[in-house]
C-alpha cells in the first residue's frame, strides 16, 4: 500500500470536544481554582493546590486489605475534593497491603468524570514488591520503573501522571539506572515530573549531582515524614531546610499525624475502637502527657481565632519556606472540606509566632 492509500485510510480519532460556553470569556490566566489558592511546584511551573488529598486508607476494607475508607465513601471524598479546589491527589501502588487499590478507586474516580482528568494534578510512588512476588517486581531497576508505572496507568485508567516518586532509596540498583529510566517515561509525555520520598540528605545529593546528566528526570520534590510536633524525622534531618534552599517542594507525608492533630484526642478518655491511633494502637506512643499539654494549647489558639485545630495546623504549615501540598487524608466528605478551608486561611506574624512558642517548630 503506497503513502496516500495509508493516509486515506487511517482510521479517525475521537471527535475533538465541542464548544462549551461554560469556558467562554476566560481571564487570561489563573492563581487558584473554585476558591483553592495554588502554590507552584518547586521551580517548575506546574501550579498545586495548598492542600492536596492524601489517600493512603482509600481501598476495600472488607477484603483485608488494610484499609479504613470504601470506595462508595472515597469516591464522594473525591467528588468533594474536586468542587473545594483540592486537585493535588496523592497515592501509591503499594497502598494498603499492596493490594493497588487506592490507585484503582482513583481509576474509577477518573472513568465517571473524565471531564475532570484534566483539573487534577495526580502523584503516585513506586518501590516496593507490587504486582507479582519475584525480584524484579520491586526496587528501582529499569524494568521494575517501568513495568510499575505501566501496571499504575492501568489501575488509575489514564494515561499519565504528573508526578511520579521513587517510595525509597535503593542502594542495589545504579541511580543512572533508575534516572534515565524516569527520562525517558517523562520523554515519552508518560509522567511530567520526578520525586522521591523517605530520603536523607545524602540521598538527595545523589540525585542532584545527576541533574546535568538527566534534566527532564531532576527531582522536583520530596516527600518525607513531618509534622508541626515532631518536625522531620531525626534520620532524615536537614532535609527540610535543603529542599527551601534549592527550591525543591517538601511535601509532608502524615501533617496530622495520623490525626493526632484534630479534636480528635483532646480528650484521651474517649478515645475509642474506630479512631485511627486506637486502631493501630498508636495511642499510648502519640498521646504522651507533654504532647497532650501542647494539643490543648494550639486548641485554645484555634478556638479563640475562629478555626479548629485542624485548620489551624494545615494554615500553620503553609508558612514554611518551600512547603508543598499538605496532603492530609481523611475519612469523610466533611473532613475534607474541614481541610480545604485551610488553604484559604493566611496566619498574620503575631499568629505564626503564638503557634510557634508551642510548638518550637
Amino acid at each position: 500500500m503506497d503513502k496516500k492509500n495509508r493516509l486515506t485510510t487511517k482510521k479517525p480519532g475521537p471527535d475533538p470536544p465541542g464548544p462549551d460556553p461554560k469556558l467562554y470569556n476566560l481571564p487570561f490566566t489563573a492563581d487558584g481554582f473554585r476558591g483553592m489558592p495554588y502554590r507552584l511546584y518547586g521551580t517548575t511551573g506546574l501550579r498545586v493546590s495548598h492542600i492536596g488529598l492524601g489517600t493512603w486508607k482509600f481501598g476495600y476494607p472488607r477484603t483485608g486489605d488494610a484499609s479504613r475508607v470504601d470506595e462508595k465513601t472515597a469516591l464522594k471524598i473525591l467528588d468533594k475534593a474536586v468542587e473545594e479546589g483540592v486537585t493535588f491527589w496523592d497515592t501509591a501502588n503499594r497502598y494498603n497491603n499492596s493490594s493497588g487499590n487506592s490507585e484503582r478507586i482513583i481509576g474509577r474516580w477518573f472513568a465517571a468524570n473524565p471531564g475532570e482528568r484534566r483539573n487534577v494534578e495526580l502523584a503516585t510512588k513506586i518501590f516496593g514488591l507490587m504486582d507479582g512476588t519475584t525480584p524484579n517486581h520491586c526496587r528501582l531497576s529499569r524494568v521494575n520503573i517501568l513495568e510499575a508505572v505501566y501496571a499504575s496507568l492501568g489501575r488509575l485508567r489514564t494515561d499519565r501522571i504528573e508526578i511520579l516518586q521513587f517510595h525509597d532509596v535503593d542502594p542495589t540498583t545504579p541511580v543512572e539506572e533508575s534516572m534515565l529510566a524516569a527520562e525517558d517515561l517523562i520523554a515519552q509525555d508518560i509522567v511530567r515530573y520526578l520525586g522521591v520520598s523517605n530520603v536523607d540528605l545524602d540521598d538527595v545529593a545523589q540525585y542532584e549531582v545527576l541533574n546535568p546528566r538527566f534534566p527532564r528526570a531532576r527531582i522536583r520534590s520530596v516527600q518525607n515524614r513531618f509534622d508541626i510536633l515532631h518536625g522531620e524525622d531525626p534520620e532524615k534531618k536537614g532535609v527540610f531546610d535543603h529542599c527551601a534552599r534549592q527550591g525543591l517542594s517538601f511535601i509532608p507525608w502524615s501533617p496530622l499525624r495520623r490525626g493526632l492533630l484534630s479534636e480528635r484526642y483532646l480528650d484521651r478518655s474517649k478515645a475509642k475502637p474506630g479512631d485511627r491511633l486506637v486502631d493501630e494502637n498508636g495511642l499510648d506512643q502519640e498521646l504522651t502527657a507533654p504532647i497532650l499539654k501542647k494539643l490543648g494549647a494550639l486548641a485554645a489558639l484555634a478556638g479563640q481565632w475562629g478555626m479548629t485545630l485542624t485548620q489551624l495546623v494545615l494554615a500553620y504549615m503553609r508558612h514554611y519556606p518551600g512547603m508543598g501540598p499538605l496532603i492530609a487524608g481523611c475519612s469523610t466528605p466533611e473532613q475534607l472540606v474541614e481541610n480545604a478551608k485551610a488553604g484559604k486561611i493566611t496566619l498574620e506574624k503575631e499568629q505564626i509566632d503564638a503557634v510557634k512558642k508551642i510548638t518550637l517548630i
